[in-house]
């Protein structure tokens, strides 16, 4: 009897990555993953300032590449450091990256999933939340439906996750600390970007609807 477990790869940024002990309350939605998933090995290879041609150009999309297989799952999130001088153009680079994810999973028989970027915390004076990611989300939902892979469009699940919260309450999700409130802040931290545990925790749920949304068999 077969009982390897299906594996479920995530190639990302820090949104997504498992954040060291150093940097908590900071945590990424993939690190939350695993204990809703009895049936599924989370392989969370998500890291850190990494856009979508940084993570190739070091070697890491070819490590999953080596370990993935038939049946398995690969989660693509990026977006954030795309928007850096060292990352991509939406409709051109960028494109051209996220096939190169889609490609490394369907030669081996896998299954590769689109995830639009999580938006940051950013409010209008109207209370809705303005768009930081520019065209990127677009260019990947574009992509998605031209080479029909599916996909997770967390940048609305997000906006509208951070919309119900509202403007303060929303500093809940993320790392928001005073002086002092933290050992590893003690100077304080007034991030947008990064989510504390209960903002990962929360994004992992989004994560898990949409997985049931899209009909996943890990789900």
């Amino acid at each position: 009897m077969n009982t390897k477990k299906i594996r479920l790869f995530i190639a990302g940024d820090s949104t997504a990555a498992a954040c060291p002990a150093y940097e908590a309350p900071m945590a990424g939605w993939g690190q939350m993953l695993q204990p809703f998933l009895e049936k599924v090995e989370v392989c969370n290879e998500a890291m850190g300032g990494r856009s979508s041609n940084s993570f190739i150009e070091e070697g890491r999309l070819e490590t999953i590449k080596e370990r993935i297989a038939a049946g398995d799952y690969l989660f693509i999130q990026f977006g954030h450091n795309d928007q850096k001088s060292y990352g991509t153009n939406p409709f051109t680079t960028y494109q051209a990256c996220l096939n190169k994810y889609v490609e490394a999973a369907q030669s081996k028989g896998a299954f590769p999933v689109f995830l639009t970027s999580v938006n940051r915390r950013k409010f209008g004076e109207d209370g809705k939340l303005v768009n930081t990611l520019g065209d990127y989300p677009d260019a990947m939902r574009q992509l998605a439906a031209k080479i029909d892979v599916p996909l997770l469009d967390l940048h609305v699940k997000t906006k509208d996750l951070y919309e119900g919260y509202g403007p303060e309450k929303s500093k809940e999700l993320f790392v928001w600390l005073g002086a002092k409130e933290h050992p590893n802040y003690p100077e304080g931290l007034q991030d947008d970007t990064h989510f504390c545990t209960i903002g990962a925790s929360e994004i992992c749920r989004l994560v898990l609807e949409g997985m049931k949304e899209l009909g996943l068999n890990i789900s």
